[in-house]
């Protein structure tokens, strides 16, 4: 499988060129076309229960899709929900770590599955849950907006928003804990929670926070001005005159 990602950096697209009868796996809703004769199949991976515990706890679709190319070959192109960069990755063998939504498609060598992160996740964008990726081969994932990635060595630590972490390799050691004092500084700052990660390993992480940008459009449908700022805009955007 060959993978070539266009539009980047802001719209970024992922082809996935496929040899003949090779079959590539894809988050359900991923694609935006193929070529004549791919087959599509939903199913659910491994199982209801596994399925089950990826769509509830992971946060990622009950169903995953398989695309088998035909015997002259083919491509699928498969497309983000948000705007952003779509890179590949070579998944590590110690595995990789990847925020719910990040993961857009990989070879069928690597395991996609949810795992219990521990209560140190729980209060993250995360919930409790992660999704692992094991096994060997290419991944795509995903971002909201643009993808910085720190390869941190061993010892050497930094902090992250956990509404800006997209993945980090499974060598990475990470907790959780408050960004400030206490609920009145946290509300006075604006910061929340934070991710301390600590190497060897990569951290990935993306420049926009979608949480935040969910925050900005609820706040602005909930206005009671209704003749000017975001509010007004997103009503002539949503307007169906």
């Amino acid at each position: 499988m060959q993978i070539e990602i266009r539009n980047a950096p802001a719209f970024g697209i992922a082809r996935l060129t496929l040899e003949p009868n090779e079959t590539v796996r894809a988050e359900a809703g991923a694609m935006m076309a193929t070529s004549d004769g791919v087959v599509l199949e939903a199913k659910a991976e491994g199982g209801v229960l596994k399925s089950l515990k990826r769509a509830a706890l992971g946060g990622e679709s009950f169903f995953l899709t398989t695309y088998k190319a035909p015997s002259q070959g083919g491509f699928v192109d498969v497309a983000p929900r948000l705007a952003g960069d779509v890179i590949v990755l070579d998944t590590p063998a110690e595995g990789l770590v990847v925020q719910r939504g990040s993961w857009l498609a990989s070879a069928l060598t690597v395991n996609i599955d949810t795992k219990w992160g521990g209560f140190k996740n729980f209060f993250g964008s995360e919930g409790g849950f992660i999704m692992h990726a094991s096994g060997s081969g290419p991944i795509v994932i995903a971002c909201y907006g643009a993808l910085e990635t720190w390869n941190l060595a061993p010892g050497e630590k930094i902090t992250v928003d956990t509404g800006h972490m997209v993945a980090y390799d499974a060598s990475v050691q990470m907790s959780l804990r408050k960004a400030t004092g206490g609920i009145v500084q946290m509300v006075k700052t604006g910061e929340g929670l934070v991710f301390d990660f600590t190497g060897p390993g990569r951290v990935l992480v993306q420049s926009r926070n979608p949480n935040e940008f969910l925050g900005w459009i609820q706040a602005a449908l909930g206005s009671s001005n209704g003749s000017s700022g975001p509010a007004a805009s997103l009503g002539g955007l949503f307007s169906r005159d």
